[in-house]
């Protein structure tokens, strides 16, 4: 039975940690779905200028039937607005401020009811500047705070940092994080699904260890044989790094091309049209 509850990722972490290129990136690659995007203040996420098809009052028409919503000093309200929104969204992102407490947050939207659920909370952390916040008297607090209450925290700009300081912000993710799961992001190179749907592949429920790095790699797989179709999807379907497959094959049984989607364990086989070219595309956890 499907979670009729909408889902709800809240994005936190300092001021200039690219909270807002993560938002826009994920608009762009929103594989299907209608997001909406809850902002304190249209001025403090400045949406792609592209992107934007319409602007009424509080609410900006985004592509793709995506919105952006205006929440002001009453998030409460606005959540009550997204629900009225017709064609519903699927997902809701909810950019908090750079000095936002987004565990705060998550507990408050908690009281709103069975309607809306927190998918998960994603912090973004500067992994060049991490170290020298963390010194800071002035905000090491408010950004200790913020990965205490992360499910998953995106080291960004890791491709800035040098060897010894992406060292020590993982040194840190691990003290104030043990449960979360991390990613190093050069840019915007994060895979929308993985934020979108797949945050619990990420949570590290009951282990004490610390944080670790995780990265995805996507294969192409060229179904250049008829395969068994069904048979095919159980072996993806019962591994457990493979997040998301989807493409053609040939099936072995009539020599019809058929379409795999799959995510996480569950995935459905439907026919194809007869020009579609075989090959799926598979996301997976990379350990090596």
């Amino acid at each position: 039975m499907s979670d009729p509850a909408l889902p709800l990722t809240i994005i936190g972490g300092y001021l200039g940690a690219g909270k807002t290129t993560l938002v826009n990136h994920l608009l762009r690659n929103a594989q299907g779905q209608r997001l909406a995007v809850l902002v304190n203040e249209f001025g403090s996420l400045p949406i792609d200028a592209d992107l934007i098809e319409a602007q009424e009052g509080d609410l900006t028409v985004l592509a793709g039937g995506c919105v952006c919503c205006s929440y002001g000093d009453d998030l409460m309200f606005a959540l009550t607005q997204i629900q009225k929104l017709d064609p519903a969204p699927d997902h809701v992102l909810l950019e908090a401020s750079g000095v936002a407490l987004p565990g705060a947050i998550g507990s408050a939207i908690g009281l709103f009811g069975d309607d809306i659920r927190v998918h998960g909370i994603v912090i973004l952390a500067d992994a060049e500047t991490l170290p020298g916040h963390l010194n800071d008297t002035y905000i090491a607090d408010t950004i200790s705070r913020q990965l205490d209450s992360a499910d998953v925290v995106i080291l960004t700009k890791s491709d800035l940092a040098s060897p010894d300081q992406m060292r020590r912000s993982l040194d840190i993710v691990h003290e104030h994080a043990p449960l979360a799961g991390v990613v190093e992001s050069r840019g915007q190179d994060v895979n929308s699904e993985l934020i979108l749907s797949h945050i619990e592949a990420l949570k590290k429920p009951g282990q004490s260890r610390g944080a670790h790095s995780i990265r995805l790699v996507t294969n192409v797989l060229a179904m250049s044989e008829p395969v068994d179709p069904e048979a095919f999807a159980q072996t993806l379907s019962a591994d457990p790094d493979i997040l998301r497959a989807k493409g053609h094959m040939i099936s072995a049984q009539n020599q019809q091309p058929v379409t795999l989607q799959l995510v996480g364990r569950r995935y459905s086989i439907t026919g194809a049209p007869p020009t579609a070219k075989p090959g799926v595309v598979v996301i997976q956890k990379d350990h090596s």
